[in-house]
């Protein structure tokens, strides 16, 4: 008598761990905070879309083209000061990745370990330090230090339209300097003084994670120290790199009382960053808000929904690019 067995397909047997009391809370604590972050932002979003519903639906495309801002006389949009915005980020991160990047480099790779710990706690206190403290040190300080170094670039660099200085003649000795005060420059250097620490945190924290292996192997190689960072350290770390650089910008957007108590607000795109005038969406919303009536307001409210939204996709870019790189990959792990 003979039998036959049926082939029984091989499958993986299911383990389950019981993962205790204390693990299910701590593990629903941090999907209840993610998930009440989420439902914050939709509010935020949601509050100012409903806020600024009137103005929109008055300006309606216009709204971002035009350079005047009069609400009561219906002539009113966010091109000069989106304009501004933008400039005064751009000239902050153009500062403050360079100084990001050395101090970082500095910090894990070359510093002995005293001076390491020391410069960490500079750092973070640099980050904690208010806005209006960068604000007084720009307006009272460096404002007036830094007129030579843009009379100086308006001379030998004013044929590129960014540096042009219009009403400044270089070749005048006795010519007021007052065209080069309250400028796109000076707000800008003041934001990157505020957002380098943010920036630097992040990368140092990126690059003392490049694979201690892969750092003996380039130094067994023959590799120099700079070699082994150039080759090892600085292609491990160039997502995080490129994340806090838009991480920093990010906060350079969104600015406020550094700006404000530098910059000179006129309504007009001003390309100029060497000469007066210049404006940002946040400035603007703090000159404004005090004295708005309730139209005004509502245009405010979609000023600052424009810059809720641009600063958003910063940021989510970031972080996008920070998971898909290795050290983003690896430390999620």
């Amino acid at each position: 008598m003979t039998t036959s067995t049926e082939a029984v397909p091989d499958v993986p047997r299911r383990l389950r761990a019981d993962s205790g009391l204390g693990d299910r809370v701590f593990r629903g604590t941090l999907r209840g905070g993610g998930l009440l972050v989420l439902v914050i932002m939709c509010l935020v979003g949601g509050f100012l879309t409903f806020r600024a519903w009137d103005a929109l639906s008055e300006a309606g495309g216009a709204f971002v083209t035009t350079e005047a801002w009069e609400p009561s006389a219906g002539n009113f949009g966010i091109a000069a000061v989106l304009t501004g915005t933008l400039l005064i980020a751009a000239v902050a991160i153009v500062i403050a990745v360079p100084l990001a990047v050395g101090t970082a480099l500095y910090i894990s790779e070359y510093a002995p370990p005293r001076l390491r710990r020391t410069l960490i706690s500079l750092v973070d206190l640099m980050a904690a330090v208010p806005s209006v403290v960068y604000g007084l040190w720009g307006l009272f300080y460096l404002q007036g230090n830094v007129i030579g170094l843009a009379r100086w670039i308006s001379t030998y660099l004013g044929w590129i339209p960014l540096f042009e200085v219009t009403g400044a003649d270089p070749k005048d000795p006795l010519a007021t300097a007052t065209v080069y005060t309250a400028s796109t420059l000076i707000a800008g250097i003041v934001v990157a003084m505020m957002v380098t620490p943010i920036i630097c945190s992040i990368m140092r924290e990126v690059f003392s994670q490049a694979p201690v292996g892969e750092r003996e192997g380039a130094l067994a190689l023959g590799a120099t120290r700079w070699g082994m960072i150039r080759s090892v350290v600085l292609p491990f770390g160039k997502g995080g790199m490129i994340g806090g650089t838009m991480l920093g910008l990010g906060r350079a957007l969104g600015e406020t009382i550094g700006v404000y108590m530098i910059i000179s607000p006129v309504f007009v795109i001003q390309p100029h960053i060497l000469q007066t005038g210049g404006n940002s969406v946040s400035s603007l919303i703090a000159l404004r808000y005090g004295e708005a009536s309730d139209f005004e307001m509502s245009a405010l409210m979609a000023a600052g929904l424009a810059l809720f939204t641009m600063t958003l996709i910063v940021n989510f870019a970031a972080s996008s690019i920070v998971a898909r790189s290795r050290s983003g990959a690896e430390s999620d792990s």
